[in-house]
């Protein structure tokens, strides 16, 4: 198993990436630094109970030389390290960056790419795919309170202000999935407000956006009867008013765009896995799964029958 395994937790010390890596070697220098210096004002306090009642001019150059000069220059140091190894935290993205912009919600993940062919912006949600050995620049904000966007394996994290955009940048050396929180506390379900970022290679990246690009299949002709019906079931059970699928309903923007909800790991925010059973459980049960949540449970007034093909039809959504 290795650190792309979803089975790990979240780990600032399993670095995946460049400025990940850079980040872990500062932490551990700054850390070896602070460790000299208690080590040298436990020496410090050793020797002053040791020689009480000698010679204060000798005492005086210990206090003044191990107490104030000693840990001046090591700070120094330490400090001119760390601000030649920061990260490139810029509001300019560097040249070939990904730019993807990630708005927080409570309690989920809004995100956004535009696809280079078309030009046509592509909406997901708690779920970021990037390409491997590439930049990735970050828009970040907030729709409602502060949030914070990290990914430990990654890089640094940036709190998410609203009405105002901050940057990030991140970047992946190998193929994997990593799991990222909310690092700011930001009300009732801040602990189920996670996400994921898979990295792949460049060309399957490609690919992934250019699908993400596309809208819904519209086409009934190769549906099963009962995922067509839950296409006419979740319309008329108005989810449309919260959600967009593009090429069934468009500019719905109270919930996650759901146009390939399917092609995704995580319901939720990381609260459950995909699959039909759990998107069903999902719909049927929100508040009971996600208390709090902006979606109410649907349990009580959709049918067990329409239930299963709203489902259904939202899993072939890839």
């Amino acid at each position: 198993m290795n650190a792309a395994s979803e089975g790990l937790p979240q780990s600032a010390l399993r670095a995946a990436g460049p400025i990940a890596q850079t980040l872990l070697e500062v932490s551990g220098v700054l850390a070896v630094g602070g460790a000299l210096i208690f080590a040298g004002v436990m020496l410090l306090l050793v020797l002053a109970v040791r020689r009480r009642g000698r010679s204060k001019v000798s005492t005086r150059w210990w206090v003044l030389g191990g107490g104030l000069v000693f840990p001046t220059v090591v700070l120094s140091a330490l400090f001119a390290y760390s601000e030649f190894h920061r990260p490139p935290w810029r509001p300019i993205p560097p040249p070939g960056a990904l730019i993807v912009g990630v708005t927080g919600h409570m309690w989920w993940w809004e995100v956004r790419y535009r696809d280079p062919a078309s030009g046509t912006e592509v909406a997901t949600a708690n779920e970021i795919r990037i390409p491997v050995g590439r930049p990735v620049f970050f828009g970040l904000g907030s729709a409602d309170v502060i949030h914070s966007f990290w990914v430990p394996s990654l890089g640094g994290k940036m709190d998410m202000l609203p009405g105002r955009v901050q940057h990030l940048q991140l970047q992946a050396d190998r193929p994997g999935t990593w799991r990222g929180q909310c690092a700011e506390y930001c009300g009732e379900q801040h602990a189920r407000m996670a996400l994921h970022v898979v990295a792949e290679e460049p060309a399957a990246f490609d690919a992934w956006l250019a699908a993400q690009a596309r809208p819904a299949a519209t086409s009934t002709t190769a549906l099963p009867p009962e995922v067509e019906r839950g296409r006419e079931a979740f319309l008329a059970h108005r989810c449309n008013a919260c959600h967009t699928v593009r090429g069934v309903s468009e500019q719905s923007r109270l919930g996650p765009d759901l146009t390939h909800v399917g092609s995704r790991l995580h319901l939720g925010a990381g609260t459950v896995a995909n699959d039909p059973a759990q998107l069903a459980a999902w719909v049927a049960h929100t508040q009971q799964l996600k208390p709090g949540a902006r979606m109410p449970s649907s349990g009580d007034r959709i049918g067990e029958a329409d239930l299963q093909s709203i489902a259904a039809w939202l899993a072939q959504l890839k």
